[in-house]
């Protein structure tokens, strides 16, 4: 699986974190594969090069083909990622807040789910999609999906203290509290939680639970001979529990299981985010 990270255009960077190319096709013999998508801290707008992934509850059997290009809402339970025998894409990832900036659509309205990013976009995206499937290779298709994001710049929100504020809660992985964050946006805590909800979707508390649960995880994936004592260290949490208890609520199960499930497959989906 090759993951190639490109900083975006300086333009865009007000928006986005990164941009993404994925480049994965499974071992011969094996047409597909599943593999855990706990709650990340980003929303993403992703571009499927010819074929898509599908996506499945973590408490069911049943897979749905996703769209072309889908975009994620704030996401609070798991998923499973099912890949057919190769994918190729660009993933966008968001700033915290810029989907919304983007849209102008409430960010709680859009959580835990994936959507035709078609339905929200002019015709101009069904004019990437088809460009997308015709592509010679994956730098050329993040020449494309740039140029498409640059296009529309000029409609996007402006950014408010809220936005940097809520970047250092990226930043520090969680780590900084829910009133020095408030302080930062030049809010009240009430207001901010407000805002929190508006603009990522849910409450700061758990955008925080989330994106300390995400550094463990994504440990886990880059970082297989660590030890869960180690992951829990360096994401931050005070003890061992805490982390066992995120993964419960974030994960579906705990720590081993997932080390197992990662085990029985060759994806690795989370490990190149960058915060």
């Amino acid at each position: 699986m090759k993951v190639t990270i490109h900083i975006p255009h300086p333009a865009l960077q007000a928006y986005v974190l990164s941009i993404l190319t994925v480049d994965a096709t499974l071992p011969l013999g094996i047409t597909e594969a599943v593999t855990p998508y706990p709650p990340s801290p980003f929303q993403s707008l992703i571009f499927y090069c010819r074929d898509a992934v599908s996506m499945g509850r973590a408490d069911s059997d049943s897979f749905e083909k996703q769209p072309l290009i889908v975009f994620n809402g704030p996401q609070i339970s798991r998923v499973n990622v099912k890949v057919h025998e190769q994918l190729r894409s660009i993933r966008v990832d968001l700033l915290p807040g810029a989907l919304y900036r983007i849209l102008g659509i409430p960010m709680h309205e859009l959580a835990d789910g994936g959507f035709d990013a078609r339905d929200f976009f002019d015709l101009e995206m069904k004019a990437v999609q088809e460009q997308l499937q015709n592509i010679s290779g994956l730098e050329e298709g993040k020449s494309i999906v740039e140029a498409f994001l640059l296009k529309r710049i000029d409609r996007f929100q402006q950014a408010l203290p809220f936005d940097a504020a809520i970047q250092s809660l990226l930043q520090s992985t969680g780590l900084l509290s829910v009133e020095q964050t408030a302080s930062l946006s030049c809010l009240s805590l009430k207001q901010f939680e407000r805002k929190c909800k508006e603009r990522i979707g849910m409450n700061p508390k758990l955008y925080a639970r989330i994106l300390k649960f995400s550094k463990a995880y994504r440990l886990r994936e880059a970082l297989p001979h660590l030890t869960w004592t180690n992951i829990a260290h360096e994401a931050g949490y005070f003890d061992q529990m805490h982390m066992i208890r995120d993964f419960k609520n974030f994960a579906g199960v705990n720590p081993s299981v997932i080390e197992q499930q990662l085990r029985a497959t060759p994806l690795r989906m989370q490990k190149d985010m960058r915060l």
